[in-house]
């Protein structure tokens, strides 16, 4: 059982060097196939590989690019870790206010400015190609943070019942607002259509009243902004009391063009670096970018302010704006957008909220007059959610984001950006994960930002790259060490100057195809140049790499590797030893051409502690059985042989109690042994003795057990042991022998007796049960035979009365 959990553990060693080399070749191939010819190179090639600047490290015949490699192969080529040029990603954070505790009612007012609730603020990650950076990043939602609300209202002729309610709404919000906070300012938009055909009605009738009838509606118009954000929710009452209907020809209405308004012409408005919603109000559909075609309007709208006295003054000039163009435009802004629609139009704006980040629907009332609780509603709905969003990643630059919510909820990927069911107070944390995947062109800084959508706060992060060595900023220009100047010597090897080729720069680019320099790279008596390992740059030969980036041609001429000695079960150099130029330089303890004769004695040595049992030589760990009627792993084995007690049995006997077949000849035959007596066989050698011990148990000529050991000392005298005393069995009593057989006879005869006597028994209740059963069973029949006739015949006279 031993043996075979030995070989298990082995086997198991070999599987993981197996698989750890696999891996290791994996990273050292990406490093060696990138071919590098610098440090700065070298470390963009991948996060593993590493750049050996020491200056004689490199054989001759091996590439500058041979100095990148896997950081452990490297070691194992013999460069020092001190070395190995390998620099580190790092973080630094520049900015860590802590996220602002403050309630509702508090004495103390902030400013907006100097409330934090995202954590940290401003940091610097310095990247190294392929090693991501982890860090951080805290968000708390402050109570009583300031609330800026701009409701936007559809104001076509088929609002008219919901002008009246919304007239009232500015001091009824406040009251409601202020559960909420303490700082919410309120202001107040309208929109109708473009002001050209087919849109509304262009007759001059139409322009001055575009109701029927006797309404008396105000002239259509695009979007007006009748107030700017103010605390005064009189004021808002009173202006918007002031507000009359419009009219237009079709049932979209044209409120992208006032939301892009809203959401650009931020000092109009009047917006604060403060939470922002616009409330959306309409009782219909939308236009979007194309749909200006039909009033002759082709130019894209550009997303700028074009407000003239609060007044979209463009509408005619620009088309209206896509959907992602108000996407951009309010994520920008920071805007959460509710949209407060009728029935009718829910799943229209439904699929709407699904395209536009941080954005809400609520079903409006036929005249709004749950317009108050539908903003609570959705304002709850919208903060209760956090959603992470990054500004454009520099080119080669990913971003991964895993979330740690409320009540243990984690997500990766898409999801990894938001938590949802936040309340006020509570507190979220993100992992964010930065990896550059190839550096700048020109190794320039970028910056990124990352902030929740909504909200104005935000984390810069100053990203520098690292392309470059350490030790390039040490390289020496126009080093005498690149032949005469002709390039920088920087970390242990030359880059040459423009024009320069070699790996000391001693040739020009014009000499490289030249037969003199052809010469230098042929042995001598050979034709072949760099022994076809090879190409022959600047007379030197600079040999080729293989597929296998572990396989090495090396030397003057490529004329040697490292992968062409001799195999032993199927490993190079049988894997105790290493290849150089093509002959095997083994490890201790091996020899060989293949390394494959061990030198190790262990596997020869027999139980009896000598090696090959002293029949035979060990050889590359294999007994080589010298006498012929020996054999096995350890010449143990003997078929003709007797065993060594069966040998020396009859000496033995003759020598210690003057009995057996030798008794005659004795002092002849069996003096070649040392014996000694022994009382008992405790008394006997034990094993762990240092010379080998055999213990034998044998039967003399009177069929007695004699016990005795056999030894050979280291040199070469045999003692024997024996115990002085044979253990001979005593003969057999017959009293009790034949009185045991005789009690043996009678008691079986008195056995079956009583078996006998038992089944009679049974038998005989067997046979009387079966009587008593046929005796209850019998019927007897108590009739009148048939032939029987009676001798007395009875006659009654008929006349007679019985007197």
């Amino acid at each position: 059982m031993a043996e075979i959990n030995l070989k298990f553990l082995t086997w198991a060693g070999i599987l993981c060097c197996l698989i750890w080399s696999g891996f290791a070749q994996q990273a050292g191939s990406d490093c060696i196939k990138a071919n590098a010819k610098s440090c700065g190179e070298c470390i963009q090639a991948g996060p593993n590989c590493g750049w050996c600047k020491k200056t004689d490290f490199l054989q001759e015949g091996e590439p500058t690019s041979a100095r990148c490699d896997d950081l452990a192969a490297l070691r194992s080529k013999g460069c020092p870790m001190e070395d190995i040029e390998n620099p580190r990603g790092s973080k630094q954070v520049l900015e860590d206010r802590e996220v602002t505790n403050r309630k509702i009612g508090a004495a103390e007012k902030l400013k907006p400015e100097a409330i934090t609730q995202i954590q940290p603020q401003k940091l610097v990650l310095k990247l190294r190609v392929g090693e991501p950076q982890t860090f951080s990043l805290k968000f708390k939602r402050a109570e009583d943070y300031p609330i800026d609300l701009y409701y936007l209202m559809d104001l076509s002729y088929s609002m008219k019942d919901d002008l009246e309610n919304v007239k009232s709404l500015g001091t009824a919000l406040m009251q409601e607002m202020q559960k909420i906070t303490s700082d919410f300012r309120i202001g107040f938009g309208s929109f109708v259509e473009k002001t050209v055909m087919p849109y509304i009605s262009t007759t001059p009738a139409k322009l001055r009243n575009p109701c029927t009838g006797d309404q008396n509606c105000t002239s259509p118009f695009s979007y007006k902004n009748v107030l700017s954000l103010t605390s005064e929710g009189n004021r808002f009452n009173e202006l918007v009391g002031k507000q009359h209907i419009s009219g237009n020809l079709d049932s979209p209405e044209g409120g992208f063009d006032a939301i892009m308004q809203v959401a650009v012409c931020g000092d109009q408005i009047g917006w604060r670096n403060v939470t922002r919603l616009l409330v959306f109000s309409t009782d219909a559909g939308f236009h979007f970018a194309g749909d200006g075609k039909l009033g002759g309007i082709v130019l894209p709208n550009d997303g700028k302010c074009h407000l003239e006295n609060n007044v979209y003054t463009m509408s005619h000039y620009y088309d209206y704006p896509s959907i992602a163009h108000l996407v951009q435009k309010l994520s920008e802004n920071n805007i959460q957008t509710i949209f407060a629609v009728t029935e009718e139009f829910q799943a229209v704006y439904k699929e709407l909220k699904n395209l536009i980040p941080k954005s809400a629907v609520g079903t409006l009332s036929s005249n709004s007059s749950n317009v108050i609780q539908l903003i609570i509603d959705a304002y709850n709905s919208l903060s209760s959610e956090v959603i992470l969003e990054n500004s454009k990643l520099p080119k080669g630059v990913a971003i991964s984001y895993k979330s740690y919510c409320k009540n243990g909820v984690n997500d990766t990927q898409e999801d990894g950006r938001k938590c949802s069911n936040i309340s006020i107070g509570d507190e979220v944390r993100f992992e964010i994960n930065v990896t550059a995947y190839e550096c700048p062109k020109k190794g320039q800084n970028e910056t990124i930002k990352i902030k929740p959508l909504g909200f104005t706060e935000e984390v810069e992060i100053n990203l520098q790259f690292i392309c470059e060595c350490q030790c390039q900023s040490e390289g020496e220009p126009n080093s005498p060490a690149c032949h005469e100047g002709n390039g920088t010597f920087e970390c242990g090897a030359c880059r040459c100057n423009e024009g320069r080729i070699g790996r000391l720069c001693e040739c020009s680019t014009d000499e490289v195809n030249s037969e003199d320099m052809d010469a230098y790279c042929r042995r001598e008596n050979s034709t072949e140049i760099c022994s076809n390992n090879g190409e022959c740059i600047c007379g030197q030969c600079v040999c080729k790499k293989r597929e296998n980036t572990n396989e090495v041609y090396s030397g003057k001429y490529c004329e040697c590797d490292n992968f062409n000695c001799d195999r032993s079960n199927g490993l190079i150099c049988g894997g105790n030893g290493i290849c150089k130029c093509r002959v095997c330089e083994c490890f201790p303890n091996f020899t060989g051409s293949a390394c494959d004769c061990s030198l190790d004695t262990t596997p020869c040595m027999a139980s009896n502690g000598q090696i090959c049992n002293g029949r035979g030589t060990c050889e590359c760990g294999t007994c080589n059985c010298t006498d012929p009627k020996f054999q096995g792993p350890t010449c143990e084995m003997c078929q003709t042989c007797l065993g060594v007690c069966a040998e020396h049995k009859d000496c033995v006997q003759c020598r210690a109690f003057n009995k057996g077949e030798k008794k005659e000849t004795c002092s002849q035959e069996c003096m070649h042994f040392n014996m000694t007596r022994v009382e008992s066989r405790d008394k006997l050698p034990q094993p762990g003795q240092p010379d080998p011990l055999s213990h034998c148990k044998e039967k003399d000529v009177d069929d007695c057990w004699f016990y005795f050991t056999y030894s050979v000392n280291s040199n070469g005298e045999a003692n024997v042991h024996v115990v002085e005393t044979p253990e001979c069995p005593s003969g057999p009593d017959i009293i009790p022998i034949v009185a045991g057989v005789v009690a043996g006879i009678v008691l079986i005869g008195l056995a079956l007796l009583l078996i006998w006597k038992l089944l009679m028994i049974i038998h005989d209740r067997r046979e009387f049960a079966k009587f008593e059963k046929e005796k209850m069973n019998a019927k007897w029949d108590t009739g009148e035979n048939p032939i029987y006739k009676s001798a007395v015949t009875t006659v009654v006279n008929p006349k007679y009365e019985g007197k």
